[in-house]
């Protein structure tokens, strides 16, 4: 296994000259940081609460590949596979993380959950609180617990009383248990698009989507230049001059299916990124809405009388609910009282930028760029590390876990 060197069994915390830069997940962020500051000559040591690496790959739904290509996601220092193709299946992800820990011999220690974050006694460094009352100081701190972190279903007037089947998409693998039944898929991201073409090609008799806000539709390659390449051209140009360049580009090569309920977006598709809102690649929704076979519905509003209730007034009976409604980062536990958070609970700073009152600390992977996720894991871990390095006194990596 990938991650059979690391240990549970407790250690002595590091001495004062010996502090590790602990990185919180072991995801490709953090394992992409922690090969990062490795190769700066820093010792850094993964803590990743689940007993495996890759825990949130492995929840992903079966039908899952990345967005972006192979060649632009790998992380530092290792490449994934030609022959996991162009687009990358979620049990190969998990593969090239696994192979990745263990490629670079990284220190990872399972089954180690960090409640809290808070400056060591005396102001250097910091003080970790963690499963069984361990308490580790490093000299820095990496936070890579993921973007897609705790499930959020929204709390829905009559959500608590609804007595028909709801579940979060963090909860879908793959449409076998829905053949034959009417499924309502609530949000329009590329989840809930992805679930819906797979809901439908997997046998259910019927699945709708609902949509409250229209979504930027792109298609993920055309004649071979992939979606991703132009995230990369446009990232650092003003947001006004790509909304401008890519209506023209979107009227091109998607289809008006505003006679089925999804017309263009009235604001631009870089402003919409800049929201938060990233545009929906096509992997089959755009054929399966233009046929009929995902029906498109206004936005849910509630439950009532074991309905659903829809925002154009509409009632509805699915068999089944499946909440396509994101996740919350979680971090509120964790560093909220380091006042490092922004009012939508999100890293004020991330990658190389360290909040001022709270120097040290680092966040990874808790943006979702038009240009990749796992590009720029890779670019902000780097980064991070050369900092880190630049402020570190102990350079010399050890190969012993700590727990």
């Amino acid at each position: 296994m990938a991650d059979s060197s690391a240990s549970s069994t407790p250690h002595p915390v590091p001495s004062h000259e010996d502090r590790p830069v602990y990185v919180i997940g072991g995801g490709p962020g953090g394992l992409a940081a922690a090969y990062a500051l490795r190769a700066q000559g820093v010792r850094a040591v993964v803590l990743e609460k689940s007993e495996r690496v890759a825990a949130s790959w492995r929840r992903h739904y079966d039908r899952l590949h990345l967005h972006t290509t192979r060649r632009l996601s790998s992380l530092p220092g290792l490449p994934i596979p030609r022959a996991f193709g162009r687009w990358v299946s979620r049990d190969n992800v998990v593969r090239y993380l696994e192979k990745y820990a263990e490629h670079h011999q990284l220190e990872i220690v399972t089954g180690v959950e960090v409640s809290r974050v808070e400056p060591a006694p005396g102001g250097d460094g910091w003080l970790l609180h963690a499963t069984g009352g361990r308490e580790l100081t490093g000299s820095a701190v990496v936070i890579a617990t993921g973007y897609n972190h705790t499930p959020h279903v929204p709390d829905w007037p009559g959500r608590d009383s609804y007595t028909g089947e709801l579940l979060h998409a963090g909860d879908y693998r793959n449409p076998a248990p829905f053949t034959g039944r009417d499924v309502l898929v609530v949000g329009v991201g590329n989840t809930g698009a992805e679930i819906a073409v797979d809901l439908i090609e997997g046998g259910a008799a019927r699945v709708r989507l609902s949509v409250r806000t229209a979504p930027h539709i792109v298609r993920r390659s055309t004649a071979g230049w992939a979606a991703q390449f132009t995230g990369i051209v446009v990232r650092r140009l003003p947001v006004g001059l790509v909304d401008r360049l890519a209506g023209p580009m979107a009227r091109l090569s998607v289809p008006d299916l505003s006679a089925q309920g999804l017309p263009r977006p009235d604001t631009g598709l870089y402003s919409r990124v800049n929201e938060g809102s990233i545009p929906v690649q096509d992997v089959g929704l755009i054929d399966a809405v233009r046929k009929g076979r995902v029906e498109i519905v206004a936005a849910v509003d509630g439950f009532e009388d074991g309905k659903v209730v829809l925002a154009d007034g509409g009632r509805i009976g699915p068999d089944i609910v499946i909440a396509a409604t994101g996740y919350q980062r979680a971090l509120e536990g964790l560093v909220g009282h380091l006042g490092v958070l922004d009012e939508r609970g999100r890293p004020a700073v991330h990658g190389a930028r360290t909040p001022r009152n709270a120097p040290g600390l680092y966040f990874s992977g808790f943006t979702n760029p038009i240009s990749g996720m796992f590009r720029e894991l890779s670019i902000d871990a780097e980064k991070i590390a050369k900092v880190i390095a630049r402020h570190s006194t102990t350079r010399k990596p050890s190969s012993g876990p700590v727990s």
